[in-house]
């Protein structure tokens, strides 16, 4: 095992005890999770939300084995304070990690890369490590595990008892999930697995039953004692590092039966078969949801699946150990006989009418019904003109690693990206003033922000992207470059709330380009935004689209939508009259958010970038407040 020197700093914050956790709640998950690995490889520090750290204490067998120090907000690193915690600090302090699922998702990693032999660890994050990588807001299920089931129990637990007697619709919304049939890798043949244990178990309920009968599956008896769960055994099995299955060769009718008539899987675990990082973060807080639920005396017959998760989760080796470290007394609950489904339909953390809207999506037809509605009421893409059509870098006068061309991009492709920050960095400069915070969203590799920073070092620039990798990438060129003036923080949008004077993204893709605007919109700043990906655009629990109230009063979600797909019919291989349908699609679009973001007093110009050939989605936004 490498030298375990702890070389990163872990932020976690505290609002108060209650029982035997820690709160927020994903400071007691993060706490979990590091004692389930056994990792030792971060200095841990709390951050009271109160500003009088003296007065904090924090019951030391909550801690397990860990060493944790206390410290005030005001003494955390600056790109700490611009984030939500949790977050993770390189010790260089300029690399953030920032966000529940990142910050776990990078102690798995960092906990696997020390010690190898702990391969249970890196199974956490699932089949292709993907598990929770998707962010909140285009992930329906990492926003239940990572935001919504945390707050649904700490709103639980701190009601008044009158109005805490309903279970949440996110604990219901988990129920109804664990009652979904199961799609894992390689399912058909576990499937095929379970078809066979099924037949070979009503042939034993019934031996005198011939083979032919049971091969063409007539009903029989189930045995009072059936065989242990297929599902089970391959779940456990995997834990166990053993094969995964015994079954016998299939039958000739189990190789004949179609996909569509092999029986489902069931859940096991939260997302499925294999115990994940997903069941690390829902274990704290459903421990805490029943806990509280049990001394309130309530009856939990309608959560049936949830708790045999809950009990066979401790049955995964090391978890009761990783309890008793956090001084988590871990409840033996009764197997419950499951409610019919019907009954939880009616529960879901989807509003009503997403569910409708998402149902509406699926339509048939071209945009010109739509524009020629909008037209109608005198509404019609337009583009200001061009602030700057000829200013330009001087590419050939810029470090190697400053150019977009570094890397695998091929020529053509590299100028083109040249051309694009041509015109936003001709917009920023014309912004900005010494001293300025510019924040590079959904940087990626750091095209954008890497040229911002070598070109104004008197301002200060902050690259935030979701992607690990690339944001590897972006500090490895900037610390070629020996950029001072540089951060980086990996996090989805949501969790960074710092103050800053520009905004800056290149090809924000979908929805995206909405949450860019909404943040420089509440930091009062200016942005130079390139929207990308109008395909991807829906209603998210944030956002409803159309934007602005002028075309909200004439077009239904529906014909919006018709508007955004269209939006991506620009590519230069598409005949010239339909890229021209292309592009006043995207213009209206985005006329739809400069409207909406003039409402919050702003003035903003929709601008085509020069030369028009540097890319399909070659609009872009310059924004100021007003």
């Amino acid at each position: 095992m490498k030298d375990s020197v702890p070389e990163e700093h872990l932020y976690l914050g505290l609002s108060h005890e209650y029982e035997d956790s820690i709160f927020p709640l994903h400071t007691s998950i993060s706490l979990f999770l590091l004692s389930y690995c056994d990792c030792k490889l971060f200095k841990i520090f709390l951050v009271p939300t109160g500003e009088d750290v003296d007065n904090q204490f924090v019951t030391k067998n909550l801690l397990g084995d860990l060493e944790v120090h206390l410290i005030s907000r005001c003494q955390l690193p600056m790109v700490v304070q611009s984030c939500c915690l949790p977050a993770v600090v390189a010790k260089d302090g300029k690399f953030c990690r920032a966000g529940l699922a990142v910050v776990l998702r990078h102690i798995i990693q960092k906990t696997y890369e020390a010690d190898p032999s702990k391969k249970y660890v890196l199974e956490l994050l699932g089949f292709k490590k993907t598990c929770l990588k998707a962010c909140a807001e285009v992930s329906q299920w990492t926003r239940l595990c990572e935001i919504s089931i945390p707050l649904a129990v700490e709103g639980f637990l701190t009601a008044a008892p009158e109005h805490c007697q309903a279970v949440p619709a996110d604990i219901l919304q988990l129920e109804r999930k664990l009652g979904e049939p199961v799609r894992v890798h390689n399912d058909d043949k576990i499937r095929r697995q379970k078809l066979q244990q099924q037949k070979a178990g009503a042939k034993a309920a019934v031996p005198g039953l011939s083979k032919e009968a049971t091969e063409e599956g007539k009903t029989v008896e189930a045995d009072d004692h059936p065989l242990p769960s297929l599902e089970l055994s391959v779940a456990f099995s995997k834990l166990h590092v053993q094969e995964a299955s015994n079954a016998l060769r299939e039958a000739p009718v189990i190789r004949r039966t179609k996909t569509s008539d092999l029986p489902p899987l069931d859940h096991i675990f939260a997302e499925g078969l294999y115990f994940t990082l997903a069941d690390i973060v829902l274990l704290p807080c459903i421990h805490q949801f029943l806990v509280h639920s049990k001394k309130q005396g309530k009856n939990l017959g309608n959560l049936p699946l949830i708790s045999s998760w809950y009990r066979r989760v401790q049955e995964v080796p090391g978890i009761k150990k990783a309890a008793d470290k956090c001084s988590m007394q871990l409840l033996q609950l009764p197997e419950l006989v499951p409610a019919p489904q019907e009954q939880l339909q009616d529960f879901s953390s989807v509003p009503d009418e997403l569910e409708e809207e998402h149902e509406d999506s699926h339509f048939i037809g071209g945009p010109r019904p739509t524009m020629t509605k909008l037209m109608e009421s005198g509404i019609e893409a337009k583009f200001s003109p061009h602030p700057c059509p000829n200013w330009t870098i001087d590419w050939s006068n810029l470090p190697s690693a400053v150019s977009p061309g570094e890397g695998k991009m091929s020529s053509d492709r590299a100028l083109r990206k040249q051309q694009q920050l041509n015109n936003l960095v001709a917009a920023v400069t014309k912004l900005a003033k010494p001293g300025d915070v510019i924040v590079d969203f959904c940087s990626g590799g750091g095209h954008v922000g890497i040229v911002l920073a070598y070109m104004l070092p008197s301002c200060q620039v902050v690259l935030i992207e979701n992607k690990e990798l690339s944001l590897i990438r972006a500090k490895d060129r900037s610390d070629e470059l020996g950029l001072n003036n540089i951060s980086f923080i990996q996090a989805n949008l949501d969790y960074f709330n710092g103050s800053f004077n520009i905004g800056v993204a290149l090809h924000a893709c979908g929805v995206a380009t909405d949450m860019v605007i909404e943040h420089c919109i509440k930091a009062r700043a200016a942005f130079v935004i390139s929207p990308c990906c109008y395909g991807f655009i829906q209603n998210t629990v944030k956002f409803k689209y159309p934007r602005s109230n002028q075309f909200k009063e004439i077009l239904s979600y529906k014909e919006h939508m018709i508007l955004c797909r269209f939006a991506d019919q620009t590519a230069v291989q598409l005949p010239p009259e339909r890229r021209l349908v292309g592009k006043q699609c995207m213009g209206l679009v985005d006329l739809d958010r400069a409207w909406a973001a003039e409402g919050s007093n702003y003035s903003v110009q929709v601008i085509s970038m020069e030369p028009e050939s540097c890319s399909p989605k070659n609009n872009m936004f310059v924004g100021t407040p007003t």
